[in-house]
């Protein structure tokens, strides 16, 4: 609403169709309570000041809220309201945001950590081996989280993964993780809360991918014209590699595959779905015990990940 001018990804300055953010300006505020009055399928409002003086926020009970506002004493009594509304509310001092700031608030992004597999190949659980004084799958879990996500689940089948995991993630057992890769996916997305519009999904045994690439791939996703799919490529020439953000309307058809192919059996068949974005970490994996060598030299080199 308002003449708001944010590149956002499927933003629209007409009545939208389903599910929906509103954000307004602070002239524009009665307006925007209005349309959340008459549509019970807009799921927050982002207010930038500067904001008038507070109105009746009842509207807003169990919905999202984001109130920008310079004045903190104006600013103090809008969150005081969005509260007793019973708001999901976030709030900055500041009316005019940067940007990408306010991308985070109307897109947020959770993580699905693969760490369900059998790791056959090195003869013991690849993800519980040091890396930099920690296991391998908690260097993924620190990327995705310090590059964005909004909240992280790790898909395991190895309860030694469980408690290696801790409380660094949201941890989501698979049993039925020996028909393949597509079961963690699903079982992962169905985990994801109801507000995230999208999810990255990363491999449990790529702990060089870092943060920065993580917060590439969400910058890139969350503007306006991305493709439903965003994913990393680490050399121009090469085709898409892990991470990949999704888009929620792509996560049914996650959901219906199977076998251990995951999310490349989408894009075999409907490449143009997914866009590529040049990535600065590196896609090296955890497969044999020489992959774990290669790891262990590379690693202290990643200090600027």
């Amino acid at each position: 609403m308002s003449d708001l001018d944010l590149p956002l990804r499927g933003r629209t300055y007409r009545e939208p169709a389903g599910p929906h953010l509103a954000l307004a300006r602070g002239r524009d505020l009665d307006a925007a309570l209005d349309h959340l009055a008459t549509r019970p399928d807009c799921q927050g409002l982002a207010m930038l000041g500067p904001l008038p003086e507070v109105p009746d926020l009842a509207v807003l009970g169990g919905r999202r809220l984001l109130i920008c506002e310079a004045n903190r004493s104006l600013l103090r009594a809008y969150v005081e309201a969005g509260l007793a509304a019973g708001a999901d509310v976030e709030w900055l001092n500041d009316g005019h945001p940067e940007f990408d700031r306010l991308a985070v608030w109307a897109l947020p992004v959770g993580a699905v950590v693969l760490a369900a597999g059998a790791a056959s190949r090195m003869g013991r659980n690849k993800l519980l081996l040091e890396v930099g004084e920690q296991p391998l799958v908690r260097h993924v879990i620190q990327a995705a989280s310090e590059g964005g996500c909004h909240v992280v689940s790790v898909v395991y089948s190895d309860e030694a993964v469980r408690a290696a995991v801790g409380r660094s993630a949201v941890a989501v057992c698979n049993p039925d993780a020996a028909s393949g890769q597509a079961s963690s996916l699903r079982v992962g997305l169905l985990a994801m809360p109801a507000e995230m519009a999208g999810a990255m999904i990363l491999l449990g045994d790529q702990p060089l991918v870092g943060s920065r690439t993580v917060a590439v791939l969400l910058r890139a996703w969350r503007r306006e014209g991305a493709r439903p799919a965003v994913a990393a490529s680490y050399r121009e020439e090469d085709g898409w590699r892990p991470p990949v953000v999704f888009e929620r309307s792509l996560w049914p058809e996650l959901m219906a595959l199977t076998g251990d192919a995951g999310a490349r059996q989408l894009f075999e068949k409907q490449p143009h779905l997914v866009e590529t974005v040049l990535a600065g970490g590196r896609p090296d994996d955890v497969d044999t015990p020489e992959d774990y060598d290669k790891i262990i030299r590379l690693f202290p080199r990643q200090d600027s990940r």
